[in-house]
């Protein structure tokens, strides 16, 4: 059935008052239509089931609300009472508006407390005062009397909190909580059927579709709890059942409720249901669809790696001529981990199927190394060897370290020195177009550049190996452009693919981002590498940090200090935009148009105005460059590094460094990844505050490479938020990269570890791979018990709806090739 025909069906269903199916476009509901439906499709939800997967991200306990004397300053507290007084206090910076709720805390027994809720409220027993900054637009929006739900952080009240505060003073304050108003238990005609969703329940609360309804309403978390509630009884009143997702046979052994009930029961829940599971996504509901969701993921990387070692790739040989080539360029004595897992990517290479292999290592861990290593595997069987890097800075390091590497080495099965080309976006057309002729004609051994390599007109003569770096940075189409790079003779060839990464990778996620692939892991660092001593200076300690490295450069070492900005207020990378979130200035509400920036934190009390927290200005990195030379660093050899200048200015500051002609190098995070100066002992960071966790890690990186004890230093700027005072203790705390990571991932999430949405993690509607940790493992599982046909039970049917459903989720939903 085509699209159109599907939509015409829909509508002479609903105007017949045929059953509701999953499939029925949403525009075809009860208060939505055709305006609505054009908003909600633009937020993905297209569908009745796609409504019904816009799951409550959390919940208000209506039914048994938990008294104020029951929390404490700090809590997230889930509020119901009645306006009191409301006032617009006028300051120099911005009204603010206030109100006063009067608290009315059920009895033992709830349901005859939420019944009086409904009715006249019982003596008043505590009070609350609310604060909107710029609440101008709140001031008609209550009246006196009104029954509210408040949600928000409390905050102790100045008055409240006096040790000889007076009895009924307001203890506790929330500043912007989002609210409420309670419907009247009097009302009349279509609400009073919906007046039993907004009290004594545990009522959902759904994060917004954004939009509006054709009269100019927001589409609000009542809005939606109505139009699904419609739609829940519509389809019972027809006995519509959700078609099954997961096989009956699977279901049973797990124990897991069936789909149509956990939806419901997570959109409604029933009294009894336990809130703080509700909260935590615990509940059987919770488990049952994020453990579906999980499990379509891992069935499909499961088939794609079964399907992979099916196809026919390159079968390298290891002779005496390899081993030969490989003897000559190891610069030291590898450690066993680098043994290990080069041992196992040869042993992959071997075979006669493709390749997938993920390399995980720390900072230092010698992953480069071992990259070359299995290149000169390809180049010795006579095929060539394709390198891409994120930036154009690391490409022409990786394709210096390289050509230095290969300098005075000749291949055993050639008797010629090894080729290296280099391909990057910055190359003047002659230049790009004399290294793509050169991969072309098979005069390149080794290509190495950015995503240019992966443009249409670069072709290999005889690709066989391509080598991803820093992979997380690339899409993942980008991945597979290269993997199917066509050769000389027009067809797509099958390579092996070793994937590298520095930022370790926490299990969780290398399931999902990389399930895949197999991994390897370089988890010793090359012998000489030193301990690094890590220690926090608040800014106004500057002076302790310069005089520190001026002792070290007097004892013959060199330093590395770096800024989050080039120059000036304003800067294109990313870690700027990481740091603004947090530190963004509050938003007036009344301009729904702006996406809401993250609360800032405003310090007021009912008797003094607020103050806006003014964003600190940076110091930037040419900035520091002059004042430093200038100031603390005079008389030494600094140098400055950053992104904008050109490759070859990047190249002669970064080699003038090596060759120790500067004792300094202002840089920026340029310098994250693939700078190797072993004299370099101290590493100072500026604004530490501004960093991710995975940078800061990164560029510690960057020292303790050599035989002396080594030092990194993060200076810090007065305002810090309690997010960067976790990542800045962790920092101090450990150096062990996976701890790090595993810690970094709990702290910002799935969908931040990376810094970029372009790396590949599917857009999950349920499940979170940080807090699911426990179903995405039995998930990956049962992937694999059911390709391999381990569970009789399981009806061919049923396998045939899941392999349909897996195509049609694939390919729609996770946006990824190759299914």
């Amino acid at each position: 059935m085509t699209p159109t025909q599907a939509s015409s069906a829909a509508r002479t269903a609903i105007l017949n008052r045929v059953a509701l199916e999953f499939s029925t476009p949403v525009k075809f509901l009860k208060r939505v239509g055709e305006r609505v439906a054009a908003g909600l499709a633009e937020r993905g939800v297209h569908t009745v089931e796609d409504l019904l997967y816009h799951l409550p991200f959390r919940y208000e306990d209506r039914l048994h609300p938990k008294p104020l004397s029951s929390y404490r300053a700090g809590d997230m507290a889930s509020l119901i009472g009645e306006v009191r007084a409301t006032s617009m206090v006028r300051t120099r910076n911005a009204p603010i508006f206030e109100l006063t709720v009067a608290l009315t805390p059920p009895k033992a027994d709830s349901e005859a407390a939420m019944a009086g809720l409904l009715a006249a409220p019982p003596a008043i027993l505590e009070s609350v005062k609310c604060l909107w900054f710029h609440g101008k637009y709140l001031q008609d929006k209550f009246r006196i009397g009104q029954q509210i739900a408040l949600y928000g952080k409390l905050e102790p009240s100045r008055s409240g909190s006096a040790p000889h505060a007076a009895p009924g003073a307001i203890k506790y304050k929330m500043v912007q909580p989002t609210f409420e108003i309670l419907p009247d238990a009097n009302v009349t005609g279509d609400d009073a059927e919906f007046t039993m969703l907004e009290m004594g329940r545990i009522v959902p609360v759904y994060e917004s579709l954004g939009g509006k309804t054709p009269w100019g309403a927001k589409l609000t978390s009542r809005w939606l709890r109505r139009v699904v509630w419609a739609v829940f009884k519509d389809l019972a009143e027809t006995n519509t059942e959700a078609d099954e997702t997961l096989p009956r046979a699977l279901i049973e052994r797990l124990g897991l409720p069936s789909r149509m009930e956990a939806l419901r029961t997570l959109h409604f829940p029933p009294a009894g249901t336990d809130i703080a599971e509700l909260q935590a996504a615990r509940t059987a509901a919770h488990r049952r669809l994020i453990f579906e969701e999980l499990w379509y993921l891992e069935l499909g990387l499961e088939l794609k790696r079964k399907r992979l070692r099916e196809r026919s790739g390159t079968a390298f040989h290891t002779d005496e001529k390899v081993r030969e080539a490989l003897k000559q360029v190891l610069p030291f004595k590898p450690t066993k981990a680098q043994k290990r897992v080069l041992g196992e990517i040869v042993a992959d290479m071997r075979t006669p199927q493709p390749m997938r292999r993920l390399l995980q290592g720390d900072v230092g861990s010698g992953k480069t190394i071992v990259a070359l290593e299995a290149a000169l595997v390809a180049i010795e069987n006579g095929y060539q060897v394709a390198m891409m890097a994120p930036t154009e800075i690391l490409a022409t390091q990786h394709f210096l370290a390289a050509r230095k590497l290969l300098a005075d080495a000749k291949s055993p099965s050639t008797g010629k020195p090894y080729r290296v080309t280099l391909l990057t976006g910055s190359l003047d057309t002659r230049s790009k177009k004399e290294a793509r002729g050169r991969i072309f004609r098979g005069e390149a051994d080794l290509a190495i550049g950015t995503h240019a390599l992966v443009e249409e007109k670069v072709e290999f003569a005889n690709l066989g190996l391509v080598v991803v770096d820093e992979q997380h940075r690339f899409g993942v189409q980008q991945r597979f452009r290269l993997m199917r790079k066509p050769g000389a003779d027009g067809h797509a060839s099958e390579p092996d693919v070793l994937v590298m990464t520095a930022t370790p990778i926490p299990r969780t996620l290398a399931l999902t981002m990389y399930g895949d692939l197999e991994a390897s892991v370089l988890d010793e660092l090359p012998p000489g590498r030193t301990p690094i001593t890590t220690r926090r200076l608040d800014g106004k300690r500057a002076a302790e940090a310069w005089e520190f490295v001026r002792k070290q450069v007097e004892q013959g070492r060199q330093a590395y200090i770096v800024y989050p900005v080039i120059e000036g207020e304003r800067d294109d990378q990313a870690e700027l935009d990481f740091a603004q979130d947090e530190l963004a200035l509050p938003e007036e509400e009344a301009k729904p148009k702006k996406k809401p920036a993250k609360q800032a934190k405003l310090i007021a009390t009912e008797d003094k105005p607020a103050k806006r927290t003014s964003k600190p200005k940076l110091r930037s990195a040419t900035e520091a460059f002059d004042e430093l030379s200038n100031g603390p660093l005079s008389g030494m050899k600094l140098g400055l590094l950053h992104g904008r200048m050109s490759a070859d200015d990047k190249e002669v500051t970064m080699a003038r460094f090596k060759r120790g002609e500067l004792d300094v190098l202002v840089s920026t995070t340029v310098i994250e990844v693939g700078v190797d100066v072993p004299n370099s002992t101290i590493m100072v960071i500026e604004h530490a505050e501004r960093f991710g966790l995975a940078q800061l890690h990164q560029l510690r990186g960057r020292v303790g490479r050599g035989a002396a004890k080594s030092y990194c230093v993060l200076l810090t700027g007065p305002k810090i938020t309690p997010e960067a005072e976790q990542r800045l203790d962790a920092m101090v705390r450990t150096q062990n990269g996976f701890e790090l990571a595993e810690f970094d991932l709990a702290l910002r999430g799935p969908g931040e570890f990376f810094g970029t949405r372009q790396a590949g993690l599917p857009e999950f509607r349920v499940a979170n791979i940080v807090r699911d940790r426990d179903l995405l493992e039995l998930a990956k599982l049962e992937a694999t018990r059911f390709i391999e046909a381990q569970d009789a039970k399981i009806t061919r049917e049923d396998k045939e709806a899941v392999w349909a459903r897996l195509k049609q989720q694939w390919q729609r939903r996770y946006g990824l090739v190759e299914a």
